[in-house]
């Protein structure tokens, strides 16, 4: 089943962005421009932390740096408190730190707003595509699912199943008192992020509770507000998503300033907004010559879309969310060679995902480099 379903998935992806690509032909020279901006805050990685942390105290709201997955949780924990409501927007990052997990532990009401998240999280499931995480699951699968664990029959239209996902998630968005999204960038310069998506609920998070906080991998830094939106329109583009449907900027809480100086009713936005860059590894990987690749990652997927053994194996490819060819780079960079060899020894090294690759990482070769780390650390047979 899943090889079916990613094979449809992943070949309608692929003509969008050649497509795409065609069309804007500018689109590969943002990408080209792209992989230097990003190699410029890698090389000074520290700089652009404190950039950025600066930036968000100015614009009025609060910036924090965890080193690791424990310290993100709390430091978000401390934030949201107990019985809230809290609306989460697509973030691997948050899966990676197991955000969810931790603030449900502490009383909370947490919802994936994300519609494939959303249906892996009431299935109890994983995801298995780090941007399409329920790719593993035909709508049958889907219908069944809602009409089990909330009680909606709808069928299995996919049309009549996203609405009524958006109805059940309408009601939380409306009560929410905490939103929080991940970021396909990060300004230096200004503290904004930058999100790019195509549902909207992300946008809901971020304007309707009243507390906003955004978490994001150190690596989604860069210097400017403009690299920061080209970096969002190559990411759709070589995802298969051009024109993005959505693109949003958030820089600091709502202000009210200016309009209560011309006497009108505030505008609707949080009151409060907090930025959690997390290292969790990131910042010794900047100091590997190999693995400070994986770091020029904007993660698009266009690599998953091309690789024979993710298309054969799915999400066994890696360990949610970090799945695929460039998930296993990820899983080096997060959670150590150790956490990442498994995977590591599965792959063919066939170079379709270094041939495809817009940021220009010689993926296999990273692998490569991952494989032979673990079988010098830990024993394991390699099949190279």
């Amino acid at each position: 089943m899943w090889q079916e379903l990613f094979a449809k998935a992943s070949d309608a992806a692929l003509r969008r962005i050649d497509e795409a690509l065609s069309r804007h032909s500018y689109l590969e020279q943002l990408a080209k421009r792209l992989r230097e901006v990003k190699l410029e805050v890698i090389n000074n990685l520290d700089y652009y932390i404190e950039e950025a942390v600066k930036s968000v105290e100015r614009v009025g709201g609060k910036a924090y740096l965890a080193e690791d997955g424990e310290t993100a949780r709390e430091i978000i924990g401390r934030i949201v408190g107990s019985g809230k409501v809290v609306v989460l927007g697509k973030s691997n990052t948050a899966l990676e730190v197991g955000l969810r997990e931790h603030l449900q532990k502490l009383g909370n009401e947490v919802w994936e707003t994300d519609l494939g998240e959303f249906i892996v999280q009431i299935g109890g499931d994983k995801p298995s595509h780090m941007i399409a995480p329920a790719l593993h699951l035909s709508r049958g699968d889907v219908a069944k699912l809602f009409k089990e664990r909330l009680g909606i029959d709808v069928g299995d239209d996919p049309a009549a199943l996203a609405t009524a996902a958006g109805e059940f998630l309408r009601a939380k968005f409306a009560k929410a008192d905490v939103g929080i999204t991940g970021a396909n960038a990060v300004a230096a310069d200004t503290g904004a992020v930058v999100n790019v998506e195509n549902e909207g609920n992300i946008r809901k998070a971020t304007v309707f509770p009243p507390v906003y906080i955004a978490i994001a991998g150190v690596e989604k830094i860069v210097p400017t507000l403009l690299d920061a939106l080209e970096l969002a329109l190559v990411q759709a583009a070589y995802h298969g998503l051009y024109p993005p449907t959505y693109v949003e900027v958030s820089a600091g809480p709502s202000s009210t300033a200016d309009i209560e100086l011309v006497r009108v009713r505030p505008a609707q936005g949080p009151r409060e907004f907090h930025l959690v860059l997390v290292d969790n590894g990131r910042r010794a990987a900047a100091k590997d010559p190999a693995l400070r690749e994986a770091l020029l990652c904007i993660r698009c997927l266009r690599c998953g879309f091309v690789c024979p053994t993710y298309r054969a194996i799915g999400r066994e490819f890696g360990e949610p969310p970090y799945v695929g060819p460039a998930g296993v780079m990820w899983l080096a960079v997060t959670r150590g060679v150790a956490a990442a060899g498994p995977s590591s020894v599965k792959c063919l090294h066939a170079g379709n995902c270094r041939e495809v690759c817009p940021m220009g990482i010689n993926i296999p070769e990273v692998i490569a480099y991952i494989k032979r780390k673990y079988v010098e650390e830990v024993g394991a047979p390699s099949n190279r």
